[in-house]
């Protein structure tokens, strides 16, 4: 089956509310191709490869989390950006980006599946920073503690990836907050809530000195491999949703 591209963006932006947040670069639909979507690929992030390994298969959108136009992007369309933009208008393939909207959807952001994969359920996910404008962040209390490294080992399991713990990995954690992709900087907020551990995808050099001073354990286990369930998610509704054929397609990435 086939759904109109207005109809599709339309009705994304009706789940994901990209009008409730201040992000970083626009949400929505970012590059306009051919006006029916049939085969919709989702993916991380719209580099050359996924667009690429996109167009083979024949799709007529693409939806990632991490897409162009960003606010400190120069927009000047050469190099890199010409390339790619070149590939998506040459095959009529739409481009379809949700940054923020995607992390904090309740059901299907990054941060719900996430925590599904912690073995949290969604009923049991709170919000990190109540209140807070774009807040984006999760915690929960597990029914029981457990040591700090056997959780950091089930994070590995579902990521595939030999994840950063600065920590104990004898002693005991219940209460986890988390923050999928570049959220270290969540860290002092995990701190206020009374989190034990706190999970995200990349470090810095700071975050190390808090984690050990303020006494909480810090994971850190990729920006992609803690980002590429939410837009799987919205993409297998949109396939039941639409009858769409819909593919996830993987572009590994260390980070």
């Amino acid at each position: 089956m086939s759904v109109d591209l207005r109809e599709l963006h339309q009705y994304l932006d009706h789940c994901l509310r990209p009008d409730r947040f201040q992000d970083y670069c626009p949400n929505g639909l970012q590059v306009e191709g051919r006006p029916v979507v049939t085969r919709l690929v989702t993916g991380v992030t719209a580099c050359q490869d996924l667009i690429d390994e996109a167009a083979a298969w024949g799709a007529d959108a693409l939806l990632v989390h991490h897409g162009y136009f960003w606010r400190s992007e120069a927009p000047e369309v050469v190099g890199m950006k010409k390339r790619r933009l070149t590939a998506l208008l040459h095959h009529d393939m739409s481009l379809l980006a949700y940054h923020l909207p995607l992390d904090a959807h309740p059901r299907m952001g990054n941060n719900a599946c996430l925590g599904r994969l912690m073995g949290i359920a969604n009923e049991d996910q709170e919000p990190l920073q109540p209140g807070a404008v774009d807040s984006v962040g999760n915690i929960a209390t597990l029914a029981r503690a457990e040591s700090a490294g056997a959780f950091v080992s089930r994070v590995e399991g579902f990521t595939g990836r030999q994840a950063l713990h600065i920590g104990d990995a004898a002693a005991p954690v219940r209460r986890i907050a988390w923050c999928t992709g570049a959220a270290q900087s969540y860290l002092e907020a995990a701190v206020a809530a009374g989190a034990d551990l706190f999970v995200t995808g990349e470090v810095s050099e700071a975050t190390v000195h808090i984690a050990r001073e303020e006494g909480i354990h810090f994971v850190a286990a990729g920006h992609h491999a803690t980002e590429r369930y939410g837009v799987q998610a919205v993409g297998e509704h949109l396939q039941e949703h639409f009858g769409l054929q819909h593919r996830f397609i993987d572009i590994d990435n260390p980070v």
